[in-house]
């Protein structure tokens, strides 16, 4: 029996020194290390604007939340727009959609990298369609430079859910990076981990002054003095402390998780790396396996997990395949939600289409799991996972 998990802790004296200097400084709630976190992250990234919050979940919403309160109407949305999803995702990406009363429109994925088809989200488009909310899926950036193509031309923008592929890239340009704004999760099983954490980067500085006011309360507080939502604040601290103009929220992170985050960013490129040498192993082990397909590299995959899908000529199903694992020590999990559509009851709560057939995610849904990837040397685990699936 091994024992290979499906994630491990990413911390050491770095990050629990940075806890004490918290602890030691009496501030907890949002502040400076929050604010060097945010600047390390758009440096990082290449983004002009970062704004942490309390997860990648309250990322997506306030992502979807800053179009409703936006003033440039080539981005603005409203209560009945259009907007695609693949229909592989987990389920805060598609929650904020549905509580701003937009209609969401279901696209298969691409079998080979799991992220949506693009010949059938360019089939699925139609007048009505807004904006494409991507979903790059276990570390795997979706093509965007394809993706693009398909928009050009039209008032559609691009969204990115990126909170399970943070570091991959696409010529050198990060996930993350291509829509107008993308979301990110630094939860314990992620790349970086700063206990909860998310967060939001864009390169408009309107929305970036619109997520500072509705990540805290909707006040203008957190606005720098001349803002893109209000002009100029006034100097009077009082009142303008106190003056509430969008209805927010109250997702600030906390000072700790800030400070954490600061301490990861420095060893995310080395995590990356690592992941890319295990994940190297993987695929010369399971590129050519009898029985199962794994998930096929788009530019460059940060490999936040390693998908394991059953052929149809496989010996044995996939709760088999669950059985062997766990009782051989290997952890794992669905592909995310598996396809989202089984979902019904929630589903009555959403205004929402399919576009076409969704073979590919009923598939996965049916046939597939994942087991992890780390940010340590996990050859071994690859090594024995292989040798058990013959």
């Amino acid at each position: 029996m091994t024992n290979y998990a499906l994630a491990s802790s990413t911390w050491d004296e770095k990050e629990y020194s940075a806890i004490q200097r918290v602890i030691d400084s009496d501030m907890f709630t949002m502040g400076k290390e929050v604010a060097k976190y945010e600047e390390d992250f758009a440096n990082f990234f290449g983004s002009k604007y970062s704004v942490m919050v309390s997860s990648g979940s309250t990322a997506n919403l306030l992502m979807i939340a800053s179009l409703f309160f936006t003033k440039n109407e080539s981005l603005k949305l409203k209560r009945g727009d259009e907007v695609i999803v693949p229909a592989v995702s987990w389920s805060t990406t598609y929650f904020p959609l549905q509580q701003y009363g937009l209609k969401v429109k279901f696209v298969d994925i691409d079998p080979n990298t799991l992220n949506m088809d693009l010949d059938k989200l360019e089939g699925a488009i139609t007048d009505k369609t807004r904006a494409i909310l991507s979903v790059n899926l276990l570390g795997n950036p979706n093509d965007f430079n394809r993706m693009n193509e398909i928009i050009a031309d039209r008032n559609i923008f691009i969204l990115e859910d990126n909170c399970e592929s943070m570091g991959a890239t696409i010529d050198g340009k990060q996930a993350g990076t291509f829509g107008v704004m993308g979301t990110f999760s630094s939860f314990f099983s992620h790349h970086i981990a700063t206990m909860e954490g998310g967060c939001i980067v864009t390169d408009d500085e309107e929305l970036y002054h619109i997520l500072l006011c509705i990540r805290a309360h909707g006040w203008t507080r957190n606005l720098p003095k001349f803002n893109k939502l209000t002009g100029e604040k006034s100097d009077d601290m009082f009142e303008e402390s106190f003056k509430f103009v969008l209805p927010g929220y109250n997702v600030r992170p906390l000072e700790m998780s800030g400070a954490l985050g600061v301490e990861q960013l420095k060893k995310l490129p080395s995590f990356i790396k690592t992941r890319r040498d295990n994940a190297k192993i993987f695929q010369s082990l399971f590129e050519d396996h009898p029985f199962i397909e794994i998930q096929k590299e788009t530019g460059e995959s940060s490999w936040f997990g390693f998908s394991l899908i059953l052929k149809q000529n496989a010996p044995y199903s996939r709760a088999d395949l669950v059985k062997k694992l766990m009782e051989n020590g290997i952890e794992c999990r669905p592909i995310v939600t598996g396809n989202f559509l089984k979902n019904k009851e929630v589903l009555e709560f959403f205004d929402y289409e399919v576009a076409g057939t969704l073979e590919a995610a009923e598939y996965l849904d049916a046939h597939g799991l994942f087991v992890g990837n780390h940010q340590v040397d996990i050859k071994d685990n690859i090594k024995a996972l292989r040798d058990l699936l013959v």
